[in-house]
């Protein structure tokens, strides 16, 4: 049996350059991993099958079945397996839980079949998988370019911990695109905060929370019912600075002292808000 982690991830930037021609968005981003991991195990079998707990969680809706179909595609190979997927990364919550499921497919079955793909190849198919799949490739840290299927990894800072809160409104597949189509004119950057941190990083910096930048903290109060209440009740929680984690609804905030993460996390299981206590991981923690 074979056991791969799939962490969820943060934008510690996430700026909106322009649109393309394409449809997609140009984005400057820097990307990072966090221990809140699901837990996928691989066990040859007879046919592909896919096992989760959560009943909320469907294969056929799902990357992870479009990622061992496109293995069984561009190899051939017709062998089966039986993956079981224990979900802890909230399901459509922004911290691509997801993608990174997909990713941990790839990387799985590559080593279950002995298909022997460079991570080059990899990358190809995560390609076709959507915009964050590629990054979960390489984990870590993270400058992310492009649509988000360029890489340039970056050294990772200090470990940090962050406080995650899901706030309960409404969760739709959707959510994303809702909020590129909020996207204006004014909401464009040209890219400046996050070359800032990525030069910080290469120089061996570190990251504080007045440098996090996410373009969808601007529009997603629109966007979800109710957000700017639970936003609210975060700061209040001690909370220096609150952002959306990716494209939301998931709100963090980071912290560089652990004992006060603990009181932030705490504050809000006694609001009985569905929060998280995690802290930042380097690819080499889990790859």
């Amino acid at each position: 049996m074979l056991t791969v982690l799939a962490p969820a991830k943060v934008n510690l930037t996430l700026e909106v350059l322009a649109e393309r021609r394409d449809g997609f968005h140009e984005i400057r981003s820097i990307a990072q991993t966090i221990d809140l991991c699901d837990r996928l195990q691989f066990q040859a079998g007879d046919r592909v099958e896919f096992r989760c707990a959560d009943p909320k969680w469907l294969a056929a809706e799902s990357l992870v079945s479009k990622a061992a179909g496109l293995l069984r595609e561009r190899t051939g190979c017709s062998r089966g397996v039986v993956v079981t997927l224990d979900k802890r990364i909230p399901l459509v919550s922004g911290l691509g839980g997801d993608s990174s499921d997909a990713a941990a497919v790839l990387r799985g079955l590559n080593r279950l079949w002995g298909l022997d793909l460079a991570q080059e190849e990899l990358l190809r198919l995560a390609n076709r998988l959507g915009s964050d799949t590629p990054f979960f490739l390489h984990g870590g840290t993270a400058l992310l370019t492009g649509r988000g299927e360029v890489i340039r990894p970056l050294p990772p800072p200090r470990q940090m911990w962050l406080v995650l809160m899901l706030p309960p409104v409404a969760r739709t597949p959707g959510k994303t695109g809702r909020l590129y189509a909020s996207i204006r004119n004014e909401h464009h950057t040209s890219g400046e905060a996050t070359e800032r941190m990525a030069d910080r990083l290469t120089k061996g910096g570190e990251v504080a929370i007045a440098t996090v930048f996410n373009v969808f903290d601007q529009v997603a109060p629109d966007c979800f019912e109710g957000l700017s209440t639970y936003w609210e009740r975060f700061v209040a929680s001690g909370a220096p600075e609150v952002h959306l984690a990716g494209s939301g609804p998931a709100l963090f905030t980071l912290i560089r002292d652990k004992a006060q993460a603990e009181r932030i996390y705490q504050s809000l299981r006694q609001q009985k808000l569905e929060a998280y206590l995690a802290r930042t991981l380097a690819a080499v923690d889990y790859m």
